[in-house]
């Protein structure tokens, strides 16, 4: 490891530092899969040194917040979008990307549970791998708490709160957007099985993430796991910087490239793809997707119909954005779901039941 002297030293010399990060970077077996059910709230299997904690107190409270909670939303969302996605997409990729989309494994599983391969992006740090048997004596209570919060807004509304994830994801006993990715894993029925912290080359070449790496290079994780068919599928998780200026630096988007074709969920992207500054990542959507679903904060509709290569199909009431993207309304967009059909369950920012919108926009060519 460098001394701090000569570290500050280097960054002075050379803008484009390259740095190593020495970090824990795998968990295999099923040591992955129990964490993860320890943080869901559900028992591990029997054997599993991690089963003497489901004794406590604390996990206990934990499990059955939790079980309330998933019996709510299964009931109120997953199952009736599950119908809807079965009726609906019925062209599927194998790879599904969720640009924008933080830590919401949840999501892309329900809408897209036909994908192999899922790759999630956003701002928000991946954090170490969790191991809640490295926690301080009499910190578990606590650190489920915290996932229960984090977590709130997501369950109630659909969405997270981006100003509220900064500070969720970095404090705590249990950081980064790993902890929430467990639990969404193992809540949605899957087995988790080797853990890998991952990054990316400017070439988009995955590597592991104690390669040494120029300075900006995605921090991500790569889960294998499995769903109750027993079909190995594979979820990424990047760290990045997907504005023009971000994306030009790394290889995330060549590495998406390589997954081929794919089906592509944008959901309160805080209206970040109607810019200017994310003009390489809607481009790259544009041309990279067989399918976009998306609700109205996604890619602006003139960039589907006047291409001709797009078939669309509107779903709910677009009553326009929240007041906070009043500027980001769309006439064209009100026109087009004039003639939408109806959706029993609400998403987006818009998330009450008769205000949700999504355009299901198809490649035709």
């Amino acid at each position: 490891m460098h001394r701090p002297f000569r570290l500050i030293v280097l960054a002075a010399l050379v803008p484009c530092l390259v740095i190593c990060k020495v970090l824990p970077t795998t968990a295999a077996d099923s040591s992955a899969n129990d964490n993860a059910r320890i943080l869901a709230g559900i028992e591990p299997r029997a054997d599993s040194p991690l089963a003497g904690l489901t004794r406590e107190a604390g996990w206990r409270q934990h499990a059955r917040s939790f079980d309330a909670a998933w019996e709510s939303l299964e009931t109120r969302q997953l199952s009736k979008i599950r119908i809807w996605s079965a009726k609906n997409i019925t062209r599927h990729q194998q790879t599904m990307l969720y640009m924008f989309s933080g830590p919401d494994f949840l999501y892309a599983d329900v809408f897209f549970p036909n994908a192999t391969t899922y790759v999630l992006s956003g701002l928000e740090p991946v954090g170490g791998i969790p191991d809640v048997s490295r926690l301080r004596r009499g910190s578990l209570s606590g650190a489920l708490a915290h996932i229960r919060s984090s977590l709130a807004s997501v369950m109630s509304y659909s969405f997270f709160i981006t100003k509220h994830m900064k500070g969720q994801l970095r404090s705590g006993e249990l950081t980064g957007t790993l902890p929430l990715l467990y639990v969404f894993l193992a809540r949605s029925g899957k087995t988790i099985g080797e853990v890998t912290l991952v990054t990316l080359d400017k070439d988009g070449i995955e590597l592991p993430a104690r390669e040494t790496l120029s300075m900006g290079a995605p921090s991500g994780v790569k889960i294998a796991f499995a769903g109750s068919d027993g079909k190995p599928r594979t979820l990424y998780y990047f760290s990045t910087d997907l504005s023009d200026g971000g994306v030009s630096n790394t290889g995330f988007l060549k590495f998406c490239e390589r997954l081929g074709a794919a089906d592509n969920f944008i959901k309160s992207a805080s209206y970040l793809l109607h810019s200017a500054n994310f003009s390489k990542v809607r481009n790259f959507l544009l041309a990279q997707s067989a399918t976009v679903l998306q609700d109205d904060s996604g890619i602006p509709v003139h960039y589907f119909t006047t291409s001709g290569q797009w078939g669309l199909r509107p779903f709910g009431h677009y009553v326009g954005p929240i007041s906070i993207f009043a500027g980001r309304y769309q006439s064209q967009l009100s026109n087009i779901f004039r003639r939408a059909r109806p959706i029993d369950f609400g998403v987006g920012y818009r998330w009450r039941l008769r205000e949700s919108n999504l355009l299901l926009a198809e490649k035709t060519e």
